[in-house]
């Protein structure tokens, strides 16, 4: 966008007709390009997150909620480690890329079920999380409070951040409000599966298979519509691949 001592240049430089090279003053105004963000393909990204929250929540936890009635707490835990190990498996025998986040996925259940069956105790499994939530919240809240927002790195894995737009404060600002809003929604998930823990182990299961699935969504909705705002209340635009920028 053009500053306003350029745009009172460019009058200066102008005929007596408004034009400056054939071109008027007001349509060179308007058609100045704005900072404009390339967002990666968004329907890809979708499909490999609900495949992903499939394999590693969704069956798992139905497994073992099945399970646990008809076979004990050793079969439950260890057909839903299986199951895991059995998505990872497949994908190396068919020669799909191996994400990093499923690894990490499997990695971590397989330290709750290790842990679990070494306490023999459903509970500890499904409290696992909950201090995991716990931590990202401190995380999240706490590099927001120190300046840095974790929240800023994290996107940089996803979309290509020019380093112009990344220093301005409008930016910023924007990447610690959402640190801060991850944060919220970290704490209300460990509050959430430990209250309905108490009610026993199958709601401490629908909590953790299914409204932690539910809060991550909203919570990620409502981090993009903010961000989004934030954006293009500071003059920058949004562009889908093979698109126009998103105004």
């Amino acid at each position: 966008m053009k500053e306003p001592t350029s745009r009172c240049l460019d009058l200066v430089l102008a005929g007596k007709d408004g034009t400056m090279h054939g071109v008027p003053i007001q349509a060179r105004v308007a058609t100045t390009p704005h900072l404009v963000i390339d967002l990666p393909p968004l329907r890809p990204a979708l499909i490999r997150a609900v495949v992903l929250l499939t394999e590693t929540v969704l069956i798992p936890t139905a497994l073992l909620s099945v399970l646990l009635k008809v076979s004990g707490l050793h079969w439950a835990l260890g057909a839903a480690l299986g199951w895991c190990y059995l998505a990872v498996v497949v994908r190396w025998i068919r020669g799909r890329r191996l994400p990093g986040t499923l690894m990490l996925c499997v990695g971590a259940l397989t330290g709750r079920v290790c842990v679990a069956l070494w306490l023999s105790s459903a509970v500890v499994y499904l409290l696992q999380p909950v201090v995991g939530s716990m931590l990202m919240a401190a995380l999240f809240v706490g590099s927001a409070a120190l300046g840095r927002p974790i929240t800023m790195r994290l996107v940089r894995d996803f979309v290509a951040l020019p380093a112009d737009i990344v220093s301005r404060i409008g930016v910023r600002q924007m990447f610690r409000d959402i640190a801060i809003l991850w944060g919220l929604s970290r704490l209300i998930d460990a509050a959430m599966n430990v209250g309905l823990l108490r009610w026993g182990l199958e709601a401490g299961l629908f909590a953790r298979g299914v409204l932690s699935p539910l809060l991550t969504a909203l919570t990620v909705g409502t981090c993009a519509y903010w961000g989004v705002r934030c954006l293009r209340s500071d003059g920058i635009r949004l562009r889908r691949a093979g698109t126009m920028p998103v105004t």
